[in-house]
């Protein structure tokens, strides 16, 4: 029997400029087993996501994935464009840790309410490689976040963040500082990959970077962390 599984989230999910993790998961599973279904937008914030539930809602599956918190948590950095990011996302009010985490939970209450679906939270993976700078304890603080709307709303978490974390301290990967992304590293990054026909691996390389092409979307490696925690956390032993 096939599993249905919609995976919510941001850009990382959309995967235009990232490793695209639902191919990852799908060829962790035989051949049939799951069909996923791809709801990430570029940009989104936790806000973003709670408007457009309405098509999951609509057409249930299975599972439920949600990787979110990303674009929350580089809000509260220094240097973030957060007047023009609210305008373009049209977002409600100034993105803060408070406002995340209410609309997190309206996201699970409400597919808690409106489906049966196996529920599973991703913590965002790590900002940045330098685990002790403000980018990574961002993410940090803003995965806890998520760890707390599981244990209330009672569907699974998922620990991204710390397997980024353990894989990294392992790795003794070089501290290279935060840069934070802007819409004209994505496009070079684009370019790199679409243009130049290099890997997002190899532009990981050339930057000195284990998990991520930019600090932020991920390569093969980081991508397949979030695919290993989603097959292990909600889909081995399903279907």
């Amino acid at each position: 029997m096939t599993t249905r599984v919609a995976c919510l989230g941001d850009s990382l999910t959309r995967a235009q400029v990232s490793v695209d993790y639902l191919d990852l998961l799908a060829r962790r599973r035989p051949a049939g087993d799951v069909r996923l279904a791809r709801c990430g937008v570029n940009g989104d914030f936790a806000y973003n996501l709670l408007q457009r539930l309405d098509a999951v809602v609509a057409d249930p599956p299975e599972v439920i994935t949600v990787l979110i918190g990303t674009n929350d948590a580089r809000a509260s950095l220094a240097g973030y464009p957060v007047e023009q990011v609210m305008k373009r996302k049209r977002l409600a009010e100034r993105p803060s840790a408070g406002w995340f985490q209410q609309c997190l939970g309206a996201v699970v209450a409400r597919l808690r309410a409106e489906t049966d679906a196996r529920i599973g939270l991703l913590s965002p993976p790590v900002l940045g490689q330098e685990l002790d700078g403000p980018a990574a304890r961002a993410s940090l603080a803003y995965s806890r976040m998520v760890a707390e709307v599981a244990a209330a709303e009672e569907v699974a978490y998922l620990p991204l963040h710390e397997r980024q974390t353990e894989e990294l301290r392992r790795a003794d990967a070089p501290p290279v500082p935060y840069r934070e992304a802007t819409p004209a590293a994505g496009v070079g990054v684009l370019l790199q990959h679409v243009v130049l026909r290099r890997s997002f691996d190899a532009i990981s390389r050339r930057r000195g970077l284990l998990l991520t092409t930019d600090h932020i979307h991920q390569n093969s490696r980081g991508a397949a962390h979030i695919a290993e925690v989603i097959d292990t956390g909600l889909l081995v032993g399903s279907g």
